[in-house]
């Protein structure tokens, strides 16, 4: 039997994110939740059925059009008209698994009590997430302001019987889907489609599967990177504790002091040294590596606060008599954290590249291109290559989304955040940097079999020889696009600890 996750005002962590996702929980509204919601939407309709005037968004069209009052007797009808009309998203489709985070986070975010929707619209999206019912978005069509519109527009479309889902491994109509289940379509009331589509949840979602991933790769990019300095024969000096302490950053300290467990007990590192300095790709990873752990760190406190929020708009304050238009839909502090992870990844990405080229260079006793009779084999000439280009077209990448905006809907939404690009951005960096760190451990692996019979670590041998049972040493020009895809795959089973979530 499946646990189960009750949606509630308890704060959301990136663990428990994590957590939900990796136990395949089930959801279930709390008592609390069901109770704040009920009392919004009753509290909507007394007032709607007392007060003629008009209210952003419930009784009057939508963006420039804001102005234009509605009559009582369409409202349903606008609800529904928006979220067809919003549906306009285009490009790739987003992940499954990007899907579902969306629907989680929107749950939560509805489940405040500030958004006015119906009890059974919010069941029934809890119903999508727990029968893995999953809308087919687009990447492509947000601005990251007014919220999400047209991915979540797409979120949205099947609660009326619209759209594409996911379903059992195959595309299906939701109309199909819902007669499957007996559901009939929600009948959309005043302010739902809003509350629906309004929000930051396509931004949030790319953001939390990131930062998640991020953490495992930031962790990689560590051990990987130490390895290299085994391979390349580095010295252990620039990894001591005195040197860290004078300049205290937390991502510093933590990348030391990690790379120094890694070593603890290996020959290659003890061994008197000829040379005396590494370059700065080896010499500097706790400074370069740590810079990015603190960039992740402040990226996520900025989505944990987000994830935990109320984003859509108009927001209804029951105690205080009042429905306030504002603009927490707004993505700005999304916008730049995904901006900010970007560049953190792509540096990341930077400096393995870097080692990559050191390592094949000759130096250090090694042979050129890690191979042995260089010139009949070209060795691991060409994988750099591949690392350098993907390592430029992060560079590219990283260039920020959220200094840019376009002012839409006649001038009355003069400026965006672009966040959402920033988002899918991000994404293919991280996807970018798991290619460049499995191009490194491949380099890496090699160089470090010329060092025998000397022995690195317990830890890092350990690891040697699970990866070696993937991707045997080279001794031969092979195809190495194999390799490079082996390797990746190799890390993306590779699991770290749920606590070394708290730290980058």
């Amino acid at each position: 039997m499946r646990e189960i996750h009750y949606i509630s005002t308890e704060t959301i962590t990136l663990e428990t994110l994590q957590e939900i996702l990796s136990y395949n929980k089930t959801l279930e509204l709390s008592e609390e939740a069901k109770v704040n919601v009920q009392k919004c939407r009753d509290y909507l309709d007394k007032k709607m059925a007392l007060h003629s005037e008009p209210i952003y968004g419930i009784n009057t069209g939508f963006g420039s059009l804001c102005n234009v009052k509605i009559s009582n007797e369409n409202l349903s009808k606008l609800q529904e008209n928006l979220v067809k009309s919003h549906a306009c998203g285009t490009g790739e489709e987003v992940p499954s698994e990007i899907v579902k985070m969306m629907l989680l986070l929107k749950i939560q975010s509805l489940s405040y009590g500030h958004s006015g929707v119906q009890l059974k619209t919010l069941e029934r999206l809890v119903d999508f997430y727990n029968n893995d019912i999953l809308p087919i978005i687009y990447t492509q069509g947000s601005l990251g302001a007014s919220g999400d519109l047209a991915p979540l527009a797409h979120l949205s479309l099947p609660l009326i019987g619209e759209g594409i889902v996911l379903f059992e491994g195959k595309k299906t109509a939701s109309a199909e889907v819902l007669k499957h289940f007996n559901w009939e379509p929600i009948v959309l009331q005043s302010k739902e489609g809003l509350a629906l589509l309004n929000g930051t949840q396509f931004m949030s979602a790319y953001g939390a599967h990131i930062l998640i991933k991020a953490y495992k790769y930031s962790y990689l990019a560590d051990l990987i990177g130490t390895i290299s300095l085994e391979g390349f024969d580095g010295r252990i000096e620039p990894f001591n504790e005195l040197i860290h302490y004078i300049r205290p950053h937390k991502g510093q300290i933590i990348t030391a002091q990690r790379i120094n467990e890694f070593l603890e007990g290996s020959e290659i590192i003890a061994q008197e040294k000829k040379h005396v300095q590494d370059p700065y790709s080896f010499r500097c990873m706790p400074q370069v590596h740590g810079a990015s752990k603190d960039a992740i760190d402040y990226v996520r406190k900025v989505f944990k606060t987000e994830i935990n929020s109320v984003t859509d708009n108009p927001n209804i304050f029951i105690e205080a008599d009042q429905i306030i238009s504002g603009g927490n839909f707004h993505g700005q502090p999304l916008a730049l954290a995904l901006d900010f992870m970007a560049i953190a990844l792509a540096e990341l990405g930077s400096i393995s590249e870097r080692r990559t080229y050191q390592l094949i260079s000759g130096q250090r006793n090694l042979p050129a291109f890690l191979v042995d009779n260089p010139g009949l084999n070209s060795g691991f000439m060409i994988p750099q290559y591949t690392a350098a280009s993907i390592a430029s077209q992060n560079k590219q990448l990283a260039t920020p989304s959220s200094v840019d905006s376009i002012v839409s809907s006649n001038g009355q939404e003069d400026h965006v955040s672009m966040g959402a690009n920033g988002a899918t951005k991000a994404l293919r960096v991280l996807d970018n940097l798991e290619r460049i760190l499995a191009i490194e451990l491949l380099n890496a692996s090699q160089a470090i079999a010329y060092r025998e019979p000397l022995k690195s670590s317990d830890f890092i041998e350990m690891f040697l020889n699970s990866y070696r049972e993937v991707v045997p040493l080279v001794k031969e020009d092979r195809i190495l696009h194999n390799d490079i895809e082996n390797t990746a795959l190799f890390l993306e089973s590779f699991q770290i600890e749920n606590d070394l979530l708290t730290m980058a």
